[in-house]
């Protein structure tokens, strides 16, 4: 069963191809190289022994997209291409708003015209906004977004609502990811952002293996309980774990199946600076600086609909997550080169 994955050779989309080879699928990937390099498909090649089929481009580009489709059997398609940093959101909106919410209507074309119509779809807890009530369930309201990241995703997920109750033939599954961190066990693939990292776990690792200097740790002044923010952090290869789920369980189901893939719990970030020293055996240098805009206090999930529906939980610790992500750290100190 062919399936595609846009940005297949990013962070989420690369472990998750892993995955499908190894539960009997066959990835086709899309990927315009844009925040991924291409030695990632040498190390799924390494890990798997398949080289999945790939082309470079963009989703964004309509004949390009229609081509991949005429040349492939496509059963299913798995939609992680996006742009992703909150912060970089607040500052390029437009761009989010043409690669993400663009990209996606793209996409959808064409998978309308070639007759596919099994979608899982990577959104995000941003969807929520800054919520009242935690943990956060599938039926907490969305669409109070603080960050254009955020808003481009709620936007996709109105568009698929709508496609969905216009064409009730179609399955899409709206997978609402809290905090992917962490690599693959093996060391040999893991999160490698290009520049200065968004998230936290990444730039943790980059100042244990000495690329930088400090953590900036945005604001402890929050109502937590050691003031920093919390998230929900889930080990990727959980988090890739529930697309899998996702893919037999309702995937060839018609209707629209939301569900939040997270662990249940929150972490502060001092929390998560102190697991990755003692993963590590590093001293994590960090300073106090203000808020970033478009940042929430906490935010973490209850993940009850996706064990009882997809029969998924996550099971791998912090410790898990910051052990494996040292270890790919520490094996490539510079990243995918």
């Amino acid at each position: 069963m062919q399936i595609l994955v846009t940005g297949g050779l990013g962070y989420i989309g690369s472990l998750t191809c892993i995955e499908l080879i190894e539960a009997g699928f066959e990835p086709i990937i899309i990927d315009n190289l844009s925040n991924s390099k291409l030695q990632v498909l040498n190390r799924i090649e390494a890990l798997t022994d398949v080289r999945p089929v790939f082309y470079q481009g963009d989703i964004c580009d309509s004949a390009f997209m229609q081509s991949v489709f005429s040349a492939q059997k496509i059963e299913s398609v798995i939609h992680f291409a996006g742009l992703k940093s909150v912060a970089e959101s607040v500052s390029h909106p437009l761009e989010y708003y043409a690669n993400n919410v663009n990209g996606t209507l793209v996409l959808l074309h064409a998978m309308r015209k070639a007759n596919v119509k099994s979608l899982l779809f990577s959104s995000s807890a941003t969807v929520y906004g800054d919520p009242k009530v935690v943990p956060i369930t599938e039926k907490t309201p969305t669409g109070a977004t603080t960050n254009p990241y955020g808003r481009s995703k709620y936007i996709i997920e109105c568009m698929l609502s709508d496609l969905f109750q216009a064409q009730s033939d179609w399955s899409i599954t709206i997978l609402r990811y809290f905090n992917p961190v962490g690599a693959h066990p093996s060391g040999t693939m893991g999160e490698d952002p290009q520049g200065i990292p968004n998230n936290l776990m990444p730039y943790i690792a980059q100042v244990a293996v000495g690329r930088r200097d400090v953590l900036s740790v945005f604001g402890d002044d929050y109502a937590t309980e050691d003031g920093t923010g919390v998230r929900d952090y889930i080990h990727v290869m959980d988090l890739v774990e529930g697309h899998l789920a996702a893919l037999k369980t309702v995937s060839k189901k018609s209707g629209l199946h939301i569900y939040n893939l997270g662990t249940g719990q929150g972490s502060s970030v001092l929390q998560m600076i102190a697991a990755f020293s003692q993963a590590s055996k590093k001293k994590i240098n960090y300073k106090i600086c203000p808020r970033r805009p478009g940042d929430i206090a906490q935010c973490w999930a209850n993940t009850d609909k996706a064990a009882r529906e997809l029969n998924w939980k996550a099971t791998r610790t912090l410790l898990d997550m910051a052990t494996d992500t040292w270890h790919w750290q520490e094996k490539n100190p510079q990243g995918y080169v």
